[in-house]
């Protein structure tokens, strides 16, 4: 499991992509113990315990996660994703119906694929869930279809802890825990304002997609200083932003990765070969109706990061392992 907050001195969770890489003065939320901010460039941003890793956070078991957040695998074994992929190579990419298979029943199973009788012959087809593997979903059916299954799992979350009161085996402080840092992360993605820029660099033209809670003027800045230690002449427009689409940006790395264009540790820029695929990914973006909040995601706004009681599991209670 990663652990992506820690708790400060006030009793607030404070987000890993918040602090700078190192030891910090923040607690486990589940423990009380002090964490280190692990921020390299291959495995992904987290907290470690400076000790041992208490056990809520060691043992495998559901970690408080954003559905198709940073995951696009569909929790797909390797065989079947491989599977997947070579069916949109044969078929998906053609609108092709797939006949049957023996090695079909997991991914339908999945919700990955489905039989559509209405064509002829009778065949399999690609759900709209099945296309998010392969970074073919529009940007404005992967909100429809992302957006409920993060209420669904909120709901989830305040159902074990509701439970949890009722049978003590369950560990009430544990479930309390998950369901604030998944209230914390939902809050994160509704703050954020999803941004799209166009870069003139010198001689080339870059795309940049990016997330911020600041006012734009605050981040264009910081864009310039970042691009300064590569370009000398540097313009940027604002193609458009999108509130509360913090959920978004990572799925349109996914979507766009093979255009991708790293400025050493700049990961976040795009250059397209040709104007009709830069043009796909703006109109892609521009389709996106700008967000309604409903009356929970207006709560957890509100209150999704008040304060947290500390060390809720008694620290000398928790079983800590190597």
């Amino acid at each position: 499991m990663w652990l992506k907050f820690g708790v400060d001195k006030n009793n607030t969770l404070v987000a890993i992509s918040d602090v700078p890489s190192g030891k910090t003065n923040l607690r486990c939320p589940y423990c009380g113990g002090l964490l280190v901010a692990k921020k390299g460039t291959i495995k992904e941003h987290h907290f470690a315990h400076s000790e041992e890793t208490c056990y809520p956070v060691a043992t495998k078991r559901e970690v408080p996660t954003l559905p198709l957040y940073d995951n696009f695998h569909i929790q797909l074994s390797g065989k079947s994703l491989q599977l997947l992929k070579k069916l949109w190579q044969s078929f998906g990419e053609n609108d092709w119906g797939i006949p049957f298979l023996p090695e079909l029943p997991p991914l339908f199973k999945a919700g990955v694929i489905r039989k559509n009788p209405y064509r002829q012959p009778a065949s399999y087809e690609f759900t709209d869930l099945g296309k998010i593997p392969m970074g073919m979903l529009d940007l404005v059916k992967f909100n429809q279809l992302q957006e409920p299954l993060l209420l669904k799992k909120l709901s989830e979350f305040e159902r074990k802890a509701e439970l949890a009161k009722v049978i003590q085996k369950l560990n009430l402080p544990e479930r309390l825990v998950d369901l604030q840092l998944y209230r914390a992360q939902l809050r994160n993605i509704l703050l954020a304002r999803l941004y799209y820029l166009k870069i003139k660099a010198d001689d080339i033209t870059l795309l940049k997609i990016g997330i911020t809670k600041r006012m734009m003027p605050e981040r264009l800045v910081e864009i310039q200083h970042d691009l300064r230690s590569h370009y000398q002449n540097i313009e940027i427009s604002v193609l458009g932003t999108w509130e509360h689409r913090g959920n978004v940006e990572l799925y349109f790395k996914h979507k766009y990765k093979r255009f991708n264009y790293p400025i050493d540790s700049l990961t976040e820029y795009y250059k397209f070969p040709r104007r009709d695929d830069a043009k796909a990914a703006l109109e892609d973006l521009r389709q996106m109706q700008p967000k309604e909040l409903n009356s929970i995601e207006r709560d957890i706004i509100a209150n999704g990061n008040s304060s947290i009681a500390i060390a809720l599991i008694p620290l000398r209670s928790v079983a800590r392992v190597p």
